[in-house]
């Protein structure tokens, strides 16, 4: 089991971890509650954590995590008849 990804926001990792699912990624959710824990344990040891458990998929994960967290954000858009 390797970690794959971090964040302090929830459901980033959440999202992460459904578009992981869907190319046939099977991951594992951590500290997804622990937020509560901060203060008695470090910051970054209470984000929730996604771990991948196939080793055979750990690059191909991780080029997935790339493009999903480095996305250009799509060019504005305006209806030509408005």
């Amino acid at each position: 089991m390797k970690l794959i990804y971090t964040h302090e926001n929830r459901l980033l990792v959440s999202n992460v971890k459904n578009l992981l699912e869907q190319n046939g990624i099977e991951t594992l959710l951590k500290n997804e509650f622990s937020q509560g824990a901060m203060g008695e344990l470090a910051i970054f040891e209470c984000w929730p954590q996604l771990w991948i458990t196939q080793e055979g998929k750990f690059e191909r994960a991780k080029k997935l995590v790339h493009e999903i967290t480095h996305a250009q954000a799509l060019p504005s858009w305006f209806c030509c008849q408005c």
